[in-house]
Protein backbone atom coordinates (compact mmCIF):
# COMPACT_ATOMS: atom_id res chain seq x y z
CA UNK A 1 0.00 0.00 0.00
CA UNK A 2 3.31 2.39 -0.88
CA UNK A 3 0.76 4.04 -3.65
CA UNK A 4 -1.97 4.97 -1.08
CA UNK A 5 -0.46 8.46 -0.35
CA UNK A 6 -0.35 9.18 -4.12
CA UNK A 7 -3.45 7.79 -4.84
CA UNK A 8 -4.60 10.20 -1.58
CA UNK A 9 -2.91 13.12 -3.22
CA UNK A 10 -4.34 12.62 -6.80
CA UNK A 11 -7.96 12.35 -5.50
CA UNK A 12 -7.35 15.68 -3.74
CA UNK A 13 -5.78 17.71 -6.43
CA UNK A 14 -8.53 16.58 -8.82
CA UNK A 15 -11.14 17.32 -6.22
CA UNK A 16 -9.99 21.02 -5.84
CA UNK A 17 -9.05 21.74 -9.58
CA UNK A 18 -13.12 20.61 -10.51
CA UNK A 19 -14.11 22.77 -7.49
CA UNK A 20 -12.80 25.50 -8.68
CA UNK A 21 -14.11 25.21 -12.16
CA UNK A 22 -17.59 24.43 -10.74
CA UNK A 23 -20.28 26.56 -11.88
CA UNK A 24 -22.30 28.42 -9.13
CA UNK A 25 -25.98 28.90 -9.77
CA UNK A 26 -27.14 32.10 -8.92
CA UNK A 27 -30.66 33.67 -8.60
CA UNK A 28 -30.75 37.64 -9.13
CA UNK A 29 -32.49 39.43 -6.02
CA UNK A 30 -35.35 42.15 -7.14
CA UNK A 31 -34.18 45.45 -5.37
CA UNK A 32 -34.59 48.61 -6.20
CA UNK A 33 -32.10 50.33 -8.45
CA UNK A 34 -30.85 47.14 -9.78
CA UNK A 35 -31.80 47.91 -13.11
CA UNK A 36 -31.85 51.89 -13.72
CA UNK A 37 -31.50 54.42 -16.56
CA UNK A 38 -31.13 57.06 -17.45
CA UNK A 39 -32.29 59.48 -21.04
CA UNK A 40 -32.23 62.96 -22.27
CA UNK A 41 -35.94 64.74 -21.77
CA UNK A 42 -35.84 68.28 -23.32
CA UNK A 43 -31.97 68.50 -22.43
CA UNK A 44 -32.28 67.13 -18.39
CA UNK A 45 -31.32 63.70 -17.44
CA UNK A 46 -34.33 61.99 -16.61
CA UNK A 47 -34.01 58.74 -14.36
CA UNK A 48 -36.21 55.72 -13.94
CA UNK A 49 -36.02 51.76 -12.77
CA UNK A 50 -37.40 48.52 -14.01
CA UNK A 51 -38.09 45.81 -11.35
CA UNK A 52 -39.49 42.69 -11.51
CA UNK A 53 -35.76 41.23 -12.05
CA UNK A 54 -35.50 37.26 -12.73
CA UNK A 55 -33.40 34.34 -14.52
CA UNK A 56 -30.80 32.51 -13.72
CA UNK A 57 -26.81 33.23 -13.72
CA UNK A 58 -23.96 30.35 -13.27
CA UNK A 59 -21.01 32.04 -12.47
CA UNK A 60 -17.48 30.74 -12.40
CA UNK A 61 -15.12 33.39 -11.51
CA UNK A 62 -12.26 31.23 -12.12
CA UNK A 63 -13.39 30.30 -15.83
CA UNK A 64 -15.54 33.02 -16.93
CA UNK A 65 -15.99 31.71 -20.14
CA UNK A 66 -17.82 29.12 -19.09
CA UNK A 67 -20.30 30.99 -16.94
CA UNK A 68 -23.82 32.31 -18.63
CA UNK A 69 -26.32 35.05 -18.18
CA UNK A 70 -30.41 35.03 -18.61
CA UNK A 71 -32.39 37.50 -16.74
CA UNK A 72 -35.53 39.32 -17.53
CA UNK A 73 -37.13 42.64 -16.22
CA UNK A 74 -40.68 43.35 -16.16
CA UNK A 75 -41.72 46.37 -18.91
CA UNK A 76 -44.71 46.87 -16.95
CA UNK A 77 -42.88 48.27 -13.86
CA UNK A 78 -40.90 51.06 -15.44
CA UNK A 79 -40.94 54.04 -12.94
CA UNK A 80 -40.13 57.54 -13.33
CA UNK A 81 -41.54 59.24 -10.62
CA UNK A 82 -44.23 60.29 -12.83
CA UNK A 83 -47.40 58.24 -12.92
CA UNK A 84 -48.89 60.05 -16.31
CA UNK A 85 -45.28 59.55 -18.18
CA UNK A 86 -44.78 55.87 -16.68
CA UNK A 87 -48.27 54.67 -18.70
CA UNK A 88 -47.35 56.85 -21.92
CA UNK A 89 -44.29 54.61 -21.58
CA UNK A 90 -46.14 51.50 -21.17
CA UNK A 91 -48.34 51.83 -24.63
CA UNK A 92 -47.92 50.88 -28.11
CA UNK A 93 -45.29 53.62 -29.49
CA UNK A 94 -43.06 52.94 -26.70
CA UNK A 95 -42.51 49.40 -25.01
CA UNK A 96 -45.88 48.28 -26.11
CA UNK A 97 -46.29 46.26 -22.88
CA UNK A 98 -49.37 44.64 -23.51
CA UNK A 99 -47.69 42.49 -26.18
CA UNK A 100 -43.50 42.56 -24.84
CA UNK A 101 -43.96 42.35 -20.66
CA UNK A 102 -40.34 41.64 -20.71
CA UNK A 103 -36.68 43.04 -21.32
CA UNK A 104 -34.48 40.18 -21.32
CA UNK A 105 -30.49 39.54 -22.01
CA UNK A 106 -29.05 36.38 -22.85
CA UNK A 107 -25.45 35.86 -22.88
CA UNK A 108 -23.74 33.96 -25.69
CA UNK A 109 -19.81 34.83 -24.26
CA UNK A 110 -18.35 36.41 -20.97
CA UNK A 111 -14.34 37.59 -20.94
CA UNK A 112 -12.22 38.81 -18.61
CA UNK A 113 -9.51 41.32 -18.09
CA UNK A 114 -7.69 43.82 -15.95
CA UNK A 115 -9.83 42.72 -13.18
CA UNK A 116 -13.51 43.33 -15.11
CA UNK A 117 -15.39 41.14 -17.15
CA UNK A 118 -17.18 41.96 -20.56
CA UNK A 119 -20.29 40.02 -21.56
CA UNK A 120 -21.60 39.98 -24.81
CA UNK A 121 -25.48 38.35 -25.25
CA UNK A 122 -28.49 39.11 -26.85
CA UNK A 123 -30.86 41.83 -25.44
CA UNK A 124 -34.36 42.10 -26.40
CA UNK A 125 -36.74 44.70 -26.16
CA UNK A 126 -40.18 45.12 -27.42
CA UNK A 127 -39.65 41.75 -29.64
CA UNK A 128 -36.42 43.37 -31.36
CA UNK A 129 -32.53 41.49 -30.63
CA UNK A 130 -30.07 42.92 -30.31
CA UNK A 131 -26.07 41.98 -30.10
CA UNK A 132 -24.85 44.05 -27.18
CA UNK A 133 -21.06 44.19 -25.27
CA UNK A 134 -20.18 45.69 -21.81
CA UNK A 135 -18.02 45.39 -19.42
CA UNK A 136 -19.23 44.43 -15.82
CA UNK A 137 -17.27 43.70 -12.68
CA UNK A 138 -18.49 40.95 -9.77
CA UNK A 139 -17.56 41.09 -6.14
CA UNK A 140 -17.99 38.05 -3.92
CA UNK A 141 -20.44 38.93 -1.27
CA UNK A 142 -21.64 37.16 1.99
CA UNK A 143 -24.11 34.62 0.01
CA UNK A 144 -23.34 35.17 -3.87
CA UNK A 145 -21.91 38.52 -5.46
CA UNK A 146 -22.77 41.56 -6.48
CA UNK A 147 -22.52 42.44 -11.09
CA UNK A 148 -22.28 45.84 -11.84
CA UNK A 149 -22.39 47.16 -15.42
CA UNK A 150 -23.33 49.79 -17.47
CA UNK A 151 -24.31 50.21 -21.33
CA UNK A 152 -25.48 52.48 -23.69
CA UNK A 153 -28.24 51.80 -26.07
CA UNK A 154 -30.00 53.33 -29.14
CA UNK A 155 -33.83 53.13 -28.00
CA UNK A 156 -34.61 53.29 -31.68
CA UNK A 157 -32.98 50.59 -32.76
CA UNK A 158 -35.65 48.70 -30.75
CA UNK A 159 -38.45 50.65 -32.30
CA UNK A 160 -39.08 52.17 -28.51
CA UNK A 161 -40.64 55.63 -29.83
CA UNK A 162 -39.75 57.83 -32.77
CA UNK A 163 -37.07 60.19 -33.38
CA UNK A 164 -37.71 63.29 -31.62
CA UNK A 165 -36.65 66.53 -30.88
CA UNK A 166 -37.03 67.08 -27.01
CA UNK A 167 -35.80 63.45 -26.29
CA UNK A 168 -32.63 61.91 -26.79
CA UNK A 169 -31.96 58.57 -28.78
CA UNK A 170 -29.79 57.36 -26.58
CA UNK A 171 -30.34 55.38 -23.06
CA UNK A 172 -27.53 54.34 -20.53
CA UNK A 173 -28.85 51.53 -18.63
CA UNK A 174 -27.12 50.43 -15.14
CA UNK A 175 -26.81 46.93 -13.60
CA UNK A 176 -26.39 46.88 -9.54
CA UNK A 177 -27.77 42.92 -9.19
CA UNK A 178 -27.04 41.36 -6.68
CA UNK A 179 -27.24 37.75 -6.99
CA UNK A 180 -27.60 34.52 -4.26
CA UNK A 181 -27.50 30.97 -4.36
Amino acid sequence: MKNRPLLLAIVCFCFVMFSSFALLALRPVDSNNAVTFVIKNFGIDTKGEFRGLKGNIQWNEENPAASTINVSVDANTINTNIDSRDKELKDEIYFNTDKYPLLSFVSTGITSGNGSYKATGSLTMKGVTKTITFPFTATKTANGYLFSGNFTVNRLDFGIGKSSMVLGDDVDVSLKVQAVQ
